[in-house]
């Protein structure tokens, strides 16, 4: 589980575990695989432990299953 010990500033390097995480280099945030989002590490809720990455919402996670492109801003 992560405390507010583990949180430093800049980009986070993180293990997908099945229930959890490890924080392999602390940070503050890491980003989404498909939106390019910074994600704070305490309101990550959804990764692929697969794919060893993680998303900011569960339409990016339904985008990087059904292959779609993240919508341009």
């Amino acid at each position: 589980m992560l405390n507010k010990f583990e949180r430093s500033g800049g980009e986070a390097v993180v293990q997908y575990l099945d229930s959890n995480l490890r924080v392999v280099k602390p940070g503050a945030y890491v980003r989404c695989a498909v939106t390019g989002a910074e994600i704070p590490l305490d309101e990550l809720k959804y990764w692929s432990v697969e794919h060893q990455e993680p998303y900011a919402s569960p339409e990016a996670v339904m985008m990087r299953i059904t292959g779609q492109a993240a919508p341009r801003k």
